[in-house]
């Protein structure tokens, strides 16, 4: 892994989130088709015409690098850097007119994460996380905050759904202070900002948590799979990310027996 990631792909990758949001505040609360994916997840033209953009530019800046995005596939997928893009993670909050969704983008070398950001383009908050940089929240630090225990931690996690015969969820679930629903990647932003304690989640894609990554642990959090491996490329998805070390510990004592 990079000791530190180069101020010009920092630079970039907020030039690509500024890009992002002019589309995306276009058609916020505006009417639009929306259509369902083979899995049946929403899709609008917000989230095309965001990606199709980013993805125009890094060609132009960087035609040597890989792209993998949610809507259009993967493009030089072996490229020793790897642009992996979410242009509207959370577009069910996006399509009902809840500005907790986020743009993410991550730049991964060699497999390694080495950027991210959660772009929010209504609020105007932009989380940035780098090797050797840190993380911040329009430009201030950002850090998780200590949480002594299990008990003592807010819990965040996107839909019920996702633990449908799910014990160990429950269990973990009932263990907890406080728990919450819906907020899809603003949970772990929020979470890498302090005011979440603790994240679980299910069946995550490479562009789900790609941003997350390095936005968590740069912040000072953790954030592995639920067996307590790190999230690369064919990751299964299932994430747990907290602020505290010692909650990570007893998540995964639950989420991994």
């Amino acid at each position: 892994m990079a000791d530190r990631c180069p101020a010009e792909f920092l630079a970039f990758a907020e030039s690509l989130a500024a890009s992002s949001g002019e589309i995306i505040r276009r058609y916020f609360r505006q009417p639009f088709e929306i259509e369902s994916k083979a899995d049946k997840s929403p899709v609008t033209i917000a989230d095309r015409a965001a990606e199709e953009a980013l993805r125009a530019r890094i060609r132009e800046a960087y035609p040597a690098h890989g792209i993998v995005g949610e809507e259009f596939g993967t493009e030089n997928g072996d490229a020793e850097f790897c642009w992996i893009l979410d242009p509207i993670d959370g577009t069910g909050s996006f399509i009902s007119g809840k500005p907790i969704f986020g743009t993410l983008i991550a730049l991964w070398h060699r497999g390694e994460p080495l950027l991210g950001i959660v772009d929010q383009p209504i609020s105007g908050e932009r989380w940035v996380g780098a090797i050797g940089h840190g993380t911040t929240l329009n430009g201030k630090d950002a850090r998780v905050r200590a949480c002594p225990s299990l008990g003592a931690a807010m819990l965040d996690a996107t839909d019920p759904s996702m633990f449908r015969d799910e014990p160990r969820f429950e269990a973990l679930r009932t263990k907890v202070s406080r728990n919450r629903w819906g907020s899809d990647c603003y949970a772990y932003a929020l979470l890498a900002s302090g005011h979440i304690d603790l994240v679980v989640e299910r069946g995550l894609k490479l562009w789900d948590y790609a941003t997350l990554v390095p936005v968590i642990e740069q912040a000072g959090g953790h954030i592995t799979d639920w067996l307590g491996k790190p999230l690369r490329h064919g990751s299964a998805g299932d994430v747990v990310a907290a602020g505290d070390a010692r909650v990570h510990a007893e998540a995964l004592a639950v989420l991994g027996s």
